[in-house]
């Protein structure tokens, strides 16, 4: 855990801030050994499924996971999530999750798109180390069930949960501009949206959400 952190990295090597002491910037280490390198999605899953839970619990409804990555609470940005594998031969040898969660702070950089924090849902200081605690019980839960195999319950809740699931919505792709709804992701993580009644397939940066209007 990091009480201060000024060159933190997000998905593709985009930087993170965070104001000293006034949010989580945590990194968690995993073993799972269990996992072949083709199910490494599912670990994206499990842990956003424990964060969402936490979050519940201290915001009520309204917690968001932002595929592939981002964590929202309606349409502002709370947090965000990056994992890193370590892999030897087809298996899953160790994992670090990084994550960065706005707790306290109010101030943001012009440059963050859509920030928001604990603090300004709830308009009053909540306790980080408090909140640390209940995210890493809510991902150990979420990781023991997909160690028992319960991929598909995990699955189900994350899409409960997902960012414009089944909206109609713009987004962009290839400097193209489009409105289609986010349907599903594949086991590998791509993005299923359906546009013009055709679904198309997206990896990681094919696609943009387009959150404000034309």
């Amino acid at each position: 855990m990091a009480e201060s952190q000024y060159a933190g990295r997000g998905q593709q090597n985009n930087k993170w801030h965070s104001e000293p002491g006034k949010n989580l910037t945590f990194s968690i280490l995993l073993k799972p050994s269990f996992l072949s390198v083709n199910e490494q999605f599912s670990l994206n899953i499990a842990t956003s499924v424990g964060i969402i839970k936490a979050l519940e619990k201290v915001l009520g409804q309204g917690v968001k996971i932002k595929w592939p990555n981002d964590v929202y609470f309606n349409d502002g940005k709370l947090g965000g999530v990056l994992i890193e594998n370590m892999v030897q031969g087809q298996q899953i040898k160790n994992t670090i999750i990084g994550i960065g969660l706005n707790v306290n702070q109010t101030d943001f950089d012009p440059s963050v798109p859509n920030p928001a924090s604990v603090k300004q849902i709830l308009h009053k200081d909540y306790d980080a180390k408090v909140l640390l605690s209940e995210i890493c019980g809510c991902i150990e839960a979420a990781y023991l069930m997909l160690k028992a195999g319960n991929i598909s319950k995990l699955k189900a809740f994350y899409l409960q949960n997902l960012y414009w699931l089944n909206e109609l919505k713009r987004f962009k792709s290839n400097g193209e501009q489009f409105e289609g709804s986010i349907k599903d992701v594949t086991a590998n993580g791509q993005l299923i949206v359906s546009i013009d009644d055709e679904l198309r397939l997206f990896n990681f940066k094919e696609i943009e959400f387009l959150n404000k209007p034309l």
